[in-house]
């Protein structure tokens, strides 16, 4: 069972349970252990390093006689000494190494399960990145057809879905749709180590996303055979959520050292600048000399400490919403990296929908890149789509004056105002529209007050293309206004206007704004707090990112103006008093949901014949909330029992 407790677009911290009730928080890495050759005991692999699971072959043990014997005697666990979950390979990657293996399906299957794995494995066959496709449509139907016979078989034993397909992103999605369908209970996507051996980092991108379009929400991701530390930060932006490393012991045997910029060989290195657990106080001196075996052993452990570093560096970045930054950055330690964090533009589509409408922290700007993220997408789009000029003459300004830019452009803005014109400032971002700009992500981001080129000319591209757009028929630069203008406005109203458009659509702002409107405004900042509509408290803005809460009046006239489903989140009727009282909703009580609502989104919360029972956000988006079995919906706010 798996429940999603935190997310960042489509990262995610979750919980993943297994059926003999051990658990795990996700993401997670699971150390790779040699039956035969254990460079760092499992039991240290638990109680030293912290790893709640480990991935282990069944096949070296099955052909092992003296370790079969002891596995099926005693069971896996204790034949590693390990307590926590356990996952078994099936002999798939030695098959992809050294050629066939004398196992079928049916027999590894029920050897995993006689020796008491928590996880086991298909036999899968692993899909060459020089394969035709033919070749590999061929071979993806046989792993599909031992994963069903596999379903079939599994009894209490969990058992991994592998995505395969090699590079064709086509197969890997109908790989992916079929394994959705199965009794599978993790997807792997396997099949990847020689693209990251070849550092073929861009078509590694290629091959998770096109897998993510097909595959089950609530079911964990498992990246298989990726466990580099440089890695991990990307592989969880894209909605990975277990790793595993052979590396860490086999880069150890060849005297390689793992860290978040590399892989560093150690006769190359003039010094070893790690203050970790295992270096701690060793000299790169002393650990030349040291006993082949007992280098090896430090240095595995060195490899293990950067992993669970990074890992702990990864899920505090998720939690605080700032994974991209995080990704943005580790990308930049090589070139090959830095091909796969751009091939992720060109999946912005797929990854807007996972993207929360608004996060706690800023938004950092860390160079070109950063501008393929989903949240300038999003912006980019609604502006295009809802925002209404209130004059046909447009200004422009600079960005060069802080932000929120009302502020220190207050009375250069009343001026142009005044003139009939609407102020526009050019920013990195593009254009934005004075109404606009205390709104998320617009003054909550940072970019350098030096600007690349690449930035400015592609901010300057966005405004020409938004000033035709939005039909604006005369355009001059701010300082161009004339002092004369008498058009009286009140830039409350259109801010308070301009931020419903944009949040809920036209059609919804339209009903919220009935006449007359009263805003209530902050006596310390002059921000907007509320505002009331025909008598009516409808919306509250947030000081943190400039964006609405929903009230239950203003709820009431979204159902009654603009049709379903907008906006909704239908409940079944045993939900519907608990949600009533402002009682969080979960998963298995959706009946239906908006397939445009995005995480952290206002939503209404309605029955079955869609009255509205309570506001709040969304956590998670359609597909997800019909497809996962546990776990919380939308975050209530207030139920109609409370107003």
């Amino acid at each position: 069972m798996f429940e999603i407790i935190r997310r960042d677009g489509l990262a995610r911290i979750g919980k993943f349970t297994t059926k003999s009730g051990k658990t795990m928080e996700t993401p997670a890495l699971l150390p790779v252990v040699n039956p035969k050759i254990r460079t760092v005991e499992p039991r240290e692999l638990y109680d030293r390093f912290g790893f709640r699971a480990l991935i282990t072959n069944s096949y070296i043990i099955r052909n092992t006689p003296k370790l079969k014997e002891e596995a099926q005697e005693k069971g896996l666990h204790e034949l590693l000494d390990f307590p926590g979950v356990i996952m078994t390979d099936s002999g798939t990657f030695q098959s992809h190494m050294y050629g066939e293996v004398e196992v079928t399906n049916e027999e590894i299957v029920e050897f995993q399960k006689s020796i008491g794995t928590d996880i086991g494995t298909v036999l899968d066959i692993f899909t060459e990145p020089d394969w035709s496709h033919e070749k590999t449509k061929r071979s993806l139907e046989t792993t599909l057809e031992r994963t069903r016979q596999a379903c079939d078989m599994k009894g209490d034993m969990m058992i991994n879905g592998v995505v395969q397909g090699s590079v064709y992103t086509d197969l890997r999605e109908y790989s992916a749709s079929a394994m959705a369908t199965m009794d599978v209970d993790v997807h792997p996507i396997g099949g990847v180590v020689p693209l990251m051996e070849q550092y073929r980092y861009a078509e590694l991108v290629d091959v998770v996303m096109a897998s993510k379009k097909g595959l089950n929400p609530s079911r964990p991701v498992h990246l298989f055979g990726c466990g580099h530390p440089m890695l991990l930060a990307l592989a969880t932006l894209m909605g990975c959520d277990l790793f595993d490393s052979a590396s860490y012991a086999l880069y150890a045997r060849d005297d390689r050292l793992m860290d978040v910029t590399g892989t560093h060989r150690l006769q190359d290195m003039q010094s070893l600048d790690c203050n970790c657990p295992a270096c701690r106080g060793i000299s790169i001196e002393e650990l030349r000399r040291m006993d082949k075996s007992k280098r090896s052993k430090l240095i595995a452990e060195h490899n293990l400490y950067q992993i669970t570093e990074e890992l702990a560096t990864v899920r505090r970045y998720l939690r605080e919403g700032r994974l991209w930054e995080l990704a943005e950055i580790r990308c930049r330690s090589h070139p090959a990296l830095l091909d796969g964090l751009r091939r992720l533009r060109e999946y912005q589509d797929q990854m807007e929908f996972y993207d929360p409408i608004s996060r706690e922290g800023a938004v950092f700007y860390t160079g070109p890149e950063s501008r393929n993220r989903p949240v300038y997408r999003r912006y980019l789009d609604r502006l295009g789509t809802r925002y209404v000029p209130p004059t046909r003459k447009a200004a422009l300004f600079e960005d060069t004056q802080g932000k929120p830019y009302s502020r220190p452009y207050a009375e250069q803005f009343a001026k142009a105002r005044r003139a009939g014109y609407t102020p526009i400032v050019v920013s990195p971002w593009g254009p934005v529209p004075a109404e606009l700009d205390e709104m998320y992500p617009l003054a909550q981001s940072l970019f350098p007050s030096i600007p690349d080129a690449e930035t400015e000319t592609e901010s300057e591209r966005l405004t020409f293309l938004f000033m035709q757009k939005a039909g604006f028929e005369t355009v001059i630069e701010g300082d161009k206004v004339p002092d004369d203008g008498t058009e009286e406005f009140d830039a409350d109203k259109l801010r308070a206007k301009a931020v419903a458009r944009y949040q809920f659509g036209n059609e919804a702002a339209e009903a919220l704004f009935r006449e007359p409107v009263e805003l209530v405004t902050s006596r310390k900042t002059g921000k907007i707090r509320n505002v009331i509509s025909d008598g009516e408290h409808v919306l509250s803005m947030r000081a943190g990112d400039g964006m609405y809460t929903l009230r239950m009046e203003g709820a009431k006239r979204i159902v009654s103006a603009v049709p379903a489903p907008h906006m909704r989140v239908a409940v079944s009727d045993d939900a519907v008093p608990f949600v009533s009282e402002g009682k969080n909703v979960f998963c298995q009580f959706v009946l239906s949901c908006d397939p445009e609502v995005r995480p952290m989104e206002e939503v209404i919360v309605t029955d079955k014949d869609d009255k509205p029972i309570a506001t709040g956000r969304a956590f998670l988006i359609e597909s997800e909330m019909r497809q996962m079995r546990k776990g919380m919906a939308v975050k209530v706010r207030s139920g109609s029992d409370d107003e």
